[in-house]
């Protein structure tokens, strides 16, 4: 895992063949929905947090500058539309991280996340990686639509998974964050809870812990930001938006079009590496063949882009709050 390079063609051979054999993007979901009732639909094995162990992300003669970047989105009712995008914009995003040189060595890893309350798959995990296998793991993405409808999906669930079973060697070598993309139109639950841990990752933490702690220590090797899409059910909701920048202060991005997620994510990295200012990150959308993005992107980011972005740079100790070792899946 995290080994090889992304290659458009590989990706564009794969779409070729899904269209011409009328396979769908999201095979898993397909099958699952047409061959499982409900009551036992389970996260494909790959992306099974309780099987996950430690997701890594390593250096390596071939990548030696690893950068962890996660994608984690809500994939209850009013979200689906957003991993459609994330599938169909994938180049996009490899363009602009490489060969605008934002970033050397990406290792990107998708992941879902529901509501533990009342869906039977609130959460699901990838792994690290540098080439077409990403594309692979949003495809064994269980797309449930479920959720709760109380304005709270299991986000902190999520945020505890990055917290503990993660183990990046940007952080862990070199005392750099890596970046974690949450996407979303709920709030969180205020704590994690120890039951649902227990039931759904298989840690036994002993008690419950509040949002705020388990996010302090996510943010000790991950700059953590919240994107808020247009055409989901509570955009511009100021309950929301406002218990997400209690959180997160400057990173939370609200999103006029859900199709240009991947253009906000990539020129987010970018300002935060101090790669680009938004001008020249907006000139490269239209270098990609983005325009249509241009003054959406422009609009999400512009707050971010006079705050100065983010140096994700750590002061924390290398390799704290990694986990310990137990069940690592080795990249």
């Amino acid at each position: 895992m995290g080994s090889g390079n992304w290659s458009t063609n590989v990706y564009d051979a794969a779409q070729s063949y899904n269209r011409a054999s009328g396979r769908s993007a999201f095979h898993y979901d397909h099958v699952t929905k047409n061959s499982t009732p409900h009551s036992a639909w389970k996260a494909h094995v790959d992306l099974d947090p309780a099987l996950a162990g430690i997701r890594e992300s390593r250096d390596s003669d071939e990548h030696p500058m690893s950068l962890a970047v996660s994608v984690l989105f809500d994939v209850t009712g009013s979200m689906l539309r957003v991993p459609q995008t994330l599938q169909t914009k994938l180049p996009e995003l490899f363009g602009l991280l490489l060969r605008k040189g934002y970033v050397q060595d990406p290792q990107i890893m998708f992941g879902a996340i529901g509501d533990a309350t009342s869906d039977r798959v609130p959460l699901q995990v990838g792994q690290f990686e540098s080439d077409n296998r990403m594309d692979d793991q949003l495809g064994n993405i269980l797309l449930e639509g479920g959720g709760g409808g109380q304005k709270r999906e299991s986000y902190e669930l999520a945020l505890y998974f990055m917290a503990r079973h993660t183990s990046i060697d940007c952080h862990e070598k070199r005392g750099k964050r890596g970046y974690l993309f949450v996407i979303g139109d709920e709030m969180p639950y205020r704590k994690v809870r120890r039951s649902e841990v227990l039931e759904f990752i298989g840690d036994d933490i002993g008690e419950d812990i509040p949002i705020e702690r388990i996010l302090a220590e996510l943010r000790r090797k991950f700059e953590v930001y919240y994107i808020l899409p247009a055409g989901s059910s509570y955009v511009g909701d100021k309950e929301v938006l406002g218990e997400w920048k209690g959180l997160l202060g400057q990173h939370v991005i609200e999103l006029d079009d859900p199709d240009g997620v991947c253009e906000t994510i990539a020129l987010t990295i970018g300002l935060a590496e101090d790669a680009i200012d938004l001008d020249e990150g907006l000139e490269h959308l239209r270098d990609v063949g983005a325009d249509a993005q241009v003054a959406n992107v422009s609009k999400a980011l512009a707050s971010y882009a006079r705050s100065g972005g983010a140096v994700a740079v750590s002061g924390a100790l290398p390799g704290l709050g990694e986990g310990d070792g137990a069940g690592t899946t080795r990249l």
